[in-house]
């Protein structure tokens, strides 16, 4: 389907809206009474929520501290919405309430006490902690039961605050039970290095010194330095050796691949892996050019085996140097060595042995003291702590028993689907008349068809009879029989083919109330029922349907047997005849012809009913053989191509097109049908009460009879 590529403006928006109004008043209150429809049938769920707020404990409180921190930890938060979440948590609460049994009820299944607690933590329970605060909501949604939905909350509530109140009780007993186990280990091992203290004052015989005397000759640092300097050279001596042994593993073939600015800092190497990979690249180009026999390819190979060979030598000649500075570097670690023993010696002559071991001993014992000092300082804190009352865990606000539901929500599904009415009906509106391709307006029809406009009837035209002859009912048809007239001033077309793109589009009863018009007016009609496949012309005169044309057209009866008079002076009707699958063709123009040349002596007017352009081949014979052709076009039924195409069949077989009429234009369509509707009403003389009834009977007579046109026809 092809979309119309015209662009539309504001202005057309709004015209749009205003044609389609109802279409877009039926799509918004269907979307809307459905939303309203189905939130009445939802479940009713009902929340209850509990609040409570829970800080993190610091992890060294004084009691000359504020007891109570203000800082926020989002993680910490987090972490205690997944404790409330858990097995140890939920499953007391499930056995506090029996609520696997009371679940179990509500929904109507009998549900184990797993199954209960995958429903609470994935359907009922849900936890949200308000924004950059310590406070936590459990929300516990319930259907048909607010009652249990606040005991579940509030249960819930209740066991976190006992088991954290247990929990940071228990932290605390456990750590100063560590502490109190650390401190006594602490004072056995202060005691036993001073033991250990006296142990060496007696075995060196110095009980008069001091032990807090400590020595700090210039030589212990010297000596220390010196141990430094050795160290750092035993490390060097590794990292060569290491370096030494690594490359001594690699076979001399694989060596090649080592040469690189930060694996072999050498540039010889360097220059010579170059001047390799060249000769590399030269001996692969000249052998895959030349041939292996060539004296350009065998000079290539010589030289390149030549720069291997000379880079063979440059690398056994770097694992040498490899191993030369790692012996190097052993020397220098044995000769440190020696440097530090006649240091230690020296060291061992110039102070005292026995002073340094004491020494030794008695810092040890200060730094145990300390340690024992830092332990029991940290006892007495925990234990003054703990003797201070202090919460981490505050229930605030208990959850009351909710009588609202919360869900499902009237506002907002309201709200959705007021916004999704609008949406899908103007939305859906558009769409509709974006991807409508037939003809949108009178301009549209005449600029593409180049063919004049003879008529629009409106929407819901009655049929034409004695008693509205004089009203605007009427008054669409006598336009077309005023342009008929002056469509051809000089010579006025008599035998004038009423036809149309596709069935249903309203020409049998155009043509019915034309021909009602133009005989009330005066002239001489006969209407014949042409379309032989579904006719409907005998149901609109309310008369039988044989003899007619069929009957004429077999030879069965002459011309002026199948002639019928109508209610209507001036108006005679020829039928379709009773014969089925009857079609005409190119065999019965000639009959056609003469029952038509003798119609024309006799009458002002021959109006034929046809069958619909498209598809069926009827319609081509009678255009080919009238004088004229009213093209009956529906307002946006079909598309523009379907109707180009159907003129364009009529002018294949040199139908001449008088015009075109629309029908079933609605009173509030586009502006330029207005000027057609709106003046009809306008200048109405109807005043009779008796003729609106009878209007409203042949409204319903007309209405039937387009029903029962063109359904469930066979082509």
């Amino acid at each position: 389907m092809k979309v119309q590529s015209e662009t539309i403006n504001i202005t057309e928006f709004i015209k749009i809206i205003k044609n389609r109004k109802f279409l877009i008043i039926l799509i918004f209150f269907l979307v809307v009474s459905t939303t309203v429809i189905v939130t009445a049938l939802m479940d009713k769920w009902y929340l209850a929520v509990s609040t409570i707020r829970v800080e993190k404990p610091s992890s060294d409180v004084s009691v000359w501290e504020n007891q109570r921190s203000n800082y926020f930890d989002p993680y910490f938060i987090k972490e205690q919405e997944s404790i409330i979440k858990s097995k140890k948590i939920l499953n007391q609460v499930i056995n506090n309430l029996n609520l696997n049994e009371v679940l179990g009820e509500i929904f109507n299944a009998q549900i184990t006490k797993e199954q209960t607690y995958e429903l609470l933590v994935h359907t009922i329970l849900n936890i949200e902690s308000k924004s950059s605060t310590s406070l936590i909501d459990i929300g516990v949604l319930v259907k048909e039961d607010g009652i249990v939905a606040a005991q579940i909350a509030n249960e819930i509530a209740k066991v976190y605050e006992a088991d954290r109140i247990n929990f940071a009780t228990a932290s605390q007993v456990e750590g100063i039970k560590k502490l109190n186990e650390e401190l006594n280990k602490q004072v056995e091992i202060v005691s036993n290095q001073r033991d250990e203290v006296e142990k060496i004052r007696q075995e060196l015989q110095i009980s008069g010194v001091d032990i807090d005397f400590a020595t700090t000759e210039l030589e212990i640092d010297l000596l220390r330095q010196l141990d430094r300097n050795l160290t750092a050279l035993k490390v060097d001596a590794i990292a060569r050796k290491t370096r030494w042994e690594r490359f001594n593993a690699v076979p001399l073939k694989d060596r090649i691949t080592l040469v690189n600015s930060e694996l072999i800092p050498d540039a010889n190497l360097q220059n010579l892996m170059q001047a390799y990979l060249i000769a590399e690249q030269q001996y692969s180009r000249l052998k895959g050019r030349l041939g292996t026999a060539h004296p350009e390819f065998i000079e290539a190979k010589e030289h390149l085996k030549t720069i291997k060979s000379q880079l063979y030598s440059l690398l056994t000649g770097y694992e040498k140097s490899l191993e030369i500075s790692y012996r190097e570097a052993d020397a220098r670690v044995k000769e440190m060595e020696k440097q530090v023993d006649v240091a230690k010696l020296d060291q061992i002559e110039l102070a005292s042995h026995k002073m340094r071991l004491f020494e030794d001993a008695v810092e040890k014992l200060r730094d145990e003291e300390t340690l024992h000092k830092a332990f029991r300082m940290a006892l007495r804190q925990r234990e003054i702590d703990y003797q201070v009352p202090k919460r981490s865990i505050e229930i605030l606000n208990f959850a009351d028993t909710p009588y609202v539901a919360k869900k499902p929500s009237w506002i907002l599904n309201i709200t959705l689907g007021i916004f999704f009415g609008c949406v899908l009906s103007f939305g859906f509106t558009f769409l509709i008349e974006f991807i409508d391709t037939s003809f949108r307006s009178i301009k549209d029809i005449e600029s593409k068809l180049q063919l004049p406009i003879l008529g629009v009837i409106p929407k819901d035209k009655t049929l034409v009879c004695h008693e509205n002859f004089v009203t605007n009912h009427a008054e669409p048809f006598r336009v077309i029989q005023t342009n008929l007239e002056l469509v051809h001033d000089e010579k006025p077309a008599r035998i004038i083919s009423i036809q149309s793109a596709g069935p249903s589009e309203g020409k049998s009863t155009t043509l019915h109330n034309l021909a009602i018009t133009m005989a009330l007016s005066g002239q001489k009609v006969i209407v014949i029922d042409s379309d032989l496949r579904k006719p409907t012309q005998h149901k609109l005169f309310d008369t039988k349907r044989d003899p007619g044309l069929i009957d004429y057209l077999l030879g069965k009866t002459d011309s002026n047997s199948i002639i019928n008079k109508t209610n209507f002076e001036n108006l005679d009707f020829i039928a379709c005849g009773k014969h089925s699958n009857f079609s005409l063709n190119i065999l019965h123009r000639k009959q056609l012809t003469n029952l038509f040349e003798s119609l024309r002596s006799k009458y002002d007017k021959i109006l034929l009913d046809s069958t619909p352009i498209i598809g069926i081949s009827d319609s081509s014979v009678l255009a080919s053989i009238s004088d004229g052709i009213i093209f009956v076009v529906q307002h946006r039924r079909n598309s523009q191509s379907m109707i180009i195409h159907a003129h364009q069949i009529i002018k294949n077989v040199e139908g001449q097109i008088l015009g075109i009429v629309l029908t079933n234009v609605p009173e509030a369509g586009d502006e330029d049908y207005n000027y057609y509707t709106n003046n009809y009403k306008y200048y109405s003389t109807e005043n009779n009460k008796a003729s609106s009834v009878r209007n409203k009977t042949n409204q319903n007579n007309i209405s039937d009879i387009e029903e029962l046109e063109y359904e469930e026809s066979e082509i």
